[in-house]
């Protein structure tokens, strides 16, 4: 009897083995269609002195609004005039909040329209630490130097300079055409959301609107070590919460059993042993299908089979961190903490703070509760800072995404084009009230080096990458 449980037990195995590998070896990629054939025509020249005319504009955006330089916001805005007369002369421009811009391209219909985003502020630059001068706009060693070439002034350039090259030559779009350009992205300023209301009030629903995002990357996913264009077409919330334990405070010479910052480090280690459940949504589902296919047999394994090998996978993600586990779930990063400003004194009040990257499922109030169960300390007052809620997921089965792809494809060739999530926020949340086709890709080739440059030192953009980003956009025109 024992001899027939063993003999079932194998046949199961073998049995399960063979489905395992057979759905591998029939987890391939569909053949790629050929790229469409959409030539352009780049000036160089004028866009190197473009950008760097650009980069030269500090355009700076503090939350303390006394910091803010808005003459320099100004200055960029006519820079813009100066440099792309025809766009101006051609497109209809509305300014809306405090320095949002709205650009529009009538079309031979009004039934489709496209929207093109960029934002023209920048992070700070701690320019000691730079290399060269942030703000100077340096062409040097076949680059562009400067705070914004990467996020998100070398798009914007991009758009600009393929339009007026458009226009010169008689362009004029199937669709209306509206540029949406946002001078306060980088502090959750108001400018994207009242142009956005400003849409809706005129009953625009765009079939395409592209943002900032994802780009052409290298060795991003397990087992492909090729060019991958990744499209966000959903973006995680972002939420910032302030956890806060009061006490007498008193001489640290004799201390209590506990003292709060003890308790306090007793939560931060509960929460980083608790981490939220695993979430595959769509947008994840739809990398791992597509990305997946293109991997080596081990991971096609994994990724063809995720109905067995999910709980593995997640296990994995929850111990290696990084970019891969925050596909998977909500995470949370402890990021500040505060305590007595003497070593000899135990703090009234102690507090750290927590940034959160929710996954689509989960709320800022449901997210909250859950860390509220988890630190099990009810002397912690937890305060909700600021923060947004994850963003609906956009529809991939439509003539928008189509045309995207199509543009990618005749950029980038070798490039295998996939959804995937965005980690962090954009002004493109906004467009979800009017549209389910919002995606975020940033047309650029970027290494792993490069995108550590965003918000970081030495931010610069390759010439060569410049010029692939205005010839997408000269091949997305052609197509909207």
């Amino acid at each position: 009897m024992t001899e027939w449980i063993v003999i079932t037990l194998l046949a199961l195995l073998a049995a399960l083995a063979a489905v395992l590998v057979v759905r591998a070896l029939l987890f391939t990629p569909p053949k790629k269609p050929e790229a469409e054939e959409l030539p352009v025509t780049v000036n160089r020249e004028k866009i190197v002195s473009d950008l760097a005319e650009m980069i030269r504009c500090k355009t700076v955006s503090y939350r303390d609004a006394s910091l803010i330089n808005e003459e320099e916001f100004e200055r960029f805005r006519n820079l813009l005039v100066q440099r792309f007369p025809l766009v101006h002369q051609a497109c209809a421009l509305e300014h809306i909040g405090k320095n949002g811009l709205l650009y529009c391209l009538k079309g031979q219909s009004s039934a489709c329209p496209s929207v093109l985003m960029a934002h023209y502020d920048v992070v700070p630059a701690v320019e000691e630490d730079w290399d060269k001068p942030a703000f100077a706009g340096i062409v040097e060693d076949d680059c562009i130097w400067g705070r914004g070439t990467l996020d998100t002034k070398g798009t914007l350039c991009g758009i600009f300079e393929a339009l007026e090259q458009a226009l010169s030559q008689g362009y004029r779009p199937q669709n209306d055409l509206y540029l949406s350009f946002s001078g306060e992205e980088e502090i959750d300023g108001g400018s994207c959301e009242a142009i956005v209301t400003y849409l809706e009030q005129k009953g625009v629903t765009p079939a395409l609107v592209l943002d900032e995002g994802g780009a052409v990357v290298e060795k991003v996913f397990p087992g492909v070590s090729g060019q991958c264009a990744l499209i966000g077409i959903g973006e995680k919330g972002g939420v910032n919460l302030r956890f806060t334990l009061e006490s007498n405070g008193g001489h640290a010479s004799t201390p209590p059993v506990h003292t709060v910052m003890g308790r306090l480090s007793r939560a931060v280690t509960r929460i980083e042993g608790h981490p939220f459940r695993r979430r595959l949504t769509t947008p994840v589902r739809a990398m791992f299908n597509t990305l997946g296919r293109h991997s080596t047999f081990v991971y096609r394994l994994i990724f063809a089979n995720l109905w067995c090998f999910a709980p593995i996978l997640d296990w994995i993600c929850k111990r290696s961190g990084g970019e891969l586990n925050a596909m998977m779930r909500t995470t949370v990063a402890v990021t500040r903490m505060q305590g007595s400003d003497a070593y000899n004194v135990l703090p009234p009040k102690g507090s750290f703070g927590v940034n959160m990257r929710l996954m689509e499922g989960d709320t800022i109030a449901s997210a909250t509760d859950y860390l509220k169960r988890v630190i099990k300390d009810d002397g912690i007052q937890v305060e909700w800072i600021s923060g947004m809620q994850a963003s609906p997921c956009s529809v991939t089965d439509c003539e928008g995404y189509e045309k995207l792809s199509a543009a990618i494809g005749a950029t980038w060739p070798q490039a295998v084009i996939s959804p995937y999530l965005m980690m962090a926020c954009s002004d493109s949340r906004h467009y979800c009230r009017i549209s389910d086709k919002v995606y975020r890709f940033s047309a650029m080739r970027l290494s792993k080096e490069e995108r550590g440059m965003i918000h970081g030192n030495n931010e610069r953009v390759p010439i060569e990458t410049l010029m692939e980003t205005v010839a997408f956009y000269s091949r997305l025109l052609q197509l909207l």
